[in-house]
């Protein structure tokens, strides 16, 4: 009688045992994973209305796709490479993020800085987020070609060289379509309105599902 009630104890042990492995087993694998994304203002909706920028279209879209994917959008006005190599640290710590889009480089060439600095400060932020065992997408920049020709083609240029030597992904220029058209800036000229921001989530979007699949 008492080895077969030890028997039975052990049993159902064993049962709820494996229930509970296969709870968090299932809750573990549909708990949604985070995308964090490093940007400037161009990121951070500066002079947009809350919630019409295009990490918040994104966002949208992701869940419209039904992708368990948490957006964190870290991004701040007059952020440079520097400034998002300094914080990506701590925030690859509290996040966890399984992708960091990084939208920087804009404020660099604004104020002129030394793009070999810049250069290695993207190549830092890319390593770190590879070393997180986060998957990064740098987004490229072009700015207008009264910065002197020499100066325009190294920054264009350099968020390629940056993605083929780390093997990263790479958004090829995100102001594609939108760059060429007065009529989408804030009067400032610098700054896009909200109706370029789906053409630049669009822009995103298109390398961001290839690292959705892989």
């Amino acid at each position: 009688m008492r080895l077969n009630y030890i028997k039975k104890l052990n049993v159902f042990s064993l049962i709820v045992s494996l229930f509970f492995l296969s709870f968090f087993a299932t809750y573990a694998h549909s708990a949604p994973k985070t995308l964090l994304v490093l940007g400037d203002s161009l990121s951070a909706e500066y002079g947009l209305a809350r919630n019409t920028g295009w990490v918040a279209l994104l966002e949208k879209r992701l869940q419209e796709k039904k992708v368990p994917l948490k957006v964190i959008n870290a991004s701040i006005s007059g952020e440079t490479s520097s400034g998002g190599k300094t914080r990506l640290s701590a925030l690859l710590k509290i996040h966890q993020p399984s992708i960091v889009i990084i939208e920087l480089g804009g404020n660099d060439a604004l104020r002129g800085l030394d793009l070999n600095a810049s250069e290695q400060n993207f190549r830092d932020m890319l390593m770190m987020v590879q070393d997180s065992k986060a998957k990064p997408l740098l987004v490229a920049m072009q700015i207008p070609p009264n910065y002197g020709k020499a100066y325009t083609e190294k920054f264009f240029s350099m968020y390629a060289k940056l993605a083929k030597e780390t093997n990263s992904a790479l958004v090829p220029f995100f102001l594609k379509g939108v760059a060429d058209k007065p009529e989408l800036f804030q009067a400032d000229r610098i700054h896009l309105t909200a109706q370029a921001h789906p053409v630049m989530m669009e822009n995103v979007w298109q390398p961001l599902q290839k690292l959705l699949k892989k």
